[in-house]
């Protein structure tokens, strides 16, 4: 479907920067591909013929050649930042820059696949990709799209529900690019339940205009939901009294011990162990820990009695140790988190930082939503949950009063991110953006079924049964 699209004669020169099998160059006779593997380059050599291949990564190819395609197509490897590293990262987002885009620290291996690969396009060039539905939502994709509209007369982006690769965990989109050398206004998209309902030739869809993508922060997700969804959370967003969580409180992860197993103890293990109570602070380990409402005294008490590792060896920098705790520190489970990273990289290794007592916590994975909890019995978490910090005179009753309106669910779905699995995530920078409703804020019927039927939509196209 790709190669048909970005192929208008059958003189045009097709590349796939990333060929693999090379099931993209079969679909076209003057065709040449790039891929890392030699014994895959080999098999394509001798199954695909007409096909020119080169044995190379992909960014130092892209650097040393000189030849220039009429098209580019191709499904780029989806490598995650934490593994795409060293120097092709390094040649990769220098040849980005180098093209006038600054990609961030946390960009996967396609965007500069998309991104090389449109440079080396003649003047009126296509290209065509499958892409992670990540571009719909990660701020590392802004800068490719903004790229894409500074370089092509022409943008469309397809999202499909359903899973393409169904064995996969990733959903992927696609992404359709033309007139390779001038600029675009505005940016096609179109969303389908499934691959099966995409129509050739690709219908025009939804024209968003440049302007309104900004509002938006470049992120496509929000264009799932009709324009009557979206336009009422523009309205809602604005109204008196209506406030984002980030003007009310700092958003944060909990402290990190970077050795989860010894840091934190049961009481049990405490009293065996002799460590003094000054030493022991109640944590929430995780948010499967978390109630409905608050963590009170009556929680930490059942934690407790069912001898929960939650009791954090909370050690000031430069307190005077007693014999029970350095017996501890000292022990073959302290000799063995002392080597971890985090513990290595501070002074003292068993001095824990960033240790604070949040005035609620935010779950920041979910199924149904987010779930906001007061912290009436003042523990400490770790950074398996947000905390949340107030930061003027709004109380905690408060926010938790505003917390279960339906605007505040249909803002976390659209500024929080799917993560597969059917989970929402939301980032501390994401939860800053979250809306909350004034106090009398008051909802007509009308409205009510727009921003139920909004948050159905983005549950469904996050695959939340």
């Amino acid at each position: 479907m790709l190669v048909r699209w970005v192929v208008r004669s059958p003189s045009d020169r097709l590349l796939d920067p990333a060929c693999g099998d090379g099931r993209f160059l079969a679909a076209h006779f003057n065709a040449a591909g790039v891929d890392r593997d030699a014994s895959a380059v080999s098999a394509v050599a001798q199954d695909i013929p007409h096909a020119t291949v080169h044995t190379a990564d992909f960014f130092d190819w892209a650097n040393a050649t000189g030849e220039r395609f009429d098209c580019v197509a191709g499904n780029p490897p989806f490598i995650r930042y934490q593994r795409f590293k060293g120097e092709v990262r390094k040649t990769a987002l220098q040849l980005c820059e180098r093209f006038g885009a600054k990609l961030t620290g946390l960009t996967s291996s396609w965007a500069p696949f998309v991104i090389v690969s449109a440079s080396l396009l003649t003047p009126g060039g296509r290209l065509a990709f499958v892409v992670p539905a990540e571009i719909g939502h990660a701020p590392y994709a802004q800068p490719v799209i903004r790229f894409l509209l500074d370089n092509f007369s022409g943008v469309h982006v397809v999202a499909i529900r359903e899973k393409v690769f169904p064995d996969l965990s990733e959903d992927i989109w696609f992404v359709y690019a033309s007139g390779f050398g001038k600029s675009s206004g505005s940016l096609g998209f179109s969303s389908y339940n499934s691959f099966r309902d995409v129509p050739e030739p690709l219908s025009s869809g939804e024209r968003i205009d440049r302007s309104d993508l900004q509002s938006w922060n470049y992120r496509l997700r929000p264009f799932l939901l009709p324009r009557a969804i979206r336009d009422l959370y523009v309205q809602l967003s604005h109204l008196e009294g209506v406030f984002r969580l980030g003007d009310c409180a700092r958003v944060g992860i909990g402290y990190v011990t970077g050795a989860n197993d010894f840091f934190h103890l049961r009481p049990s293990e405490a009293r065996r162990l002799g460590i003094p109570d000054e030493f022991l602070t109640p944590a929430l380990r995780r948010s499967a820990f978390l109630p409905q409402r608050a963590v009170t005294h009556r929680t930490v008490e059942n934690w407790l009695k069912r001898d929960e590792p939650v009791l954090l060896l909370n050690i000031p920098a430069g307190a005077s140790l007693p014999t029970q705790v350095r017996r501890y520190l000292d022990s073959s489970a302290g000799q063995k988190a002392r080597t971890a990273y985090k513990c290595r990289a501070r002074s003292p290794w068993y001095s824990v930082p960033d240790v604070r007592v949040p005035d609620a916590f935010l779950s920041y994975m979910s199924g149904l939503g987010p779930s906001l909890v007061a912290n009436d019995a003042h523990c400490v978490c770790t950074n398996s949950v947000h905390a949340v910090h107030l930061t003027n005179s709004i109380s905690t009753t408060e926010l938790l009063h505003r917390w279960p309106h339906l605007l505040v669910a249909l803002s976390c779905e659209l500024e929080g991110h799917p993560l597969g699995g059917g989970m929402l995530k939301l980032e501390p920078r994401e939860a800053s953006h979250v809306v909350l409703p004034a106090s009398n804020l008051g909802m007509s019927e009308s409205r009510h079924e727009l921003l139920e039927e909004g948050i159905v939509i983005l549950r469904r196209w996050r695959h939340y049964a």
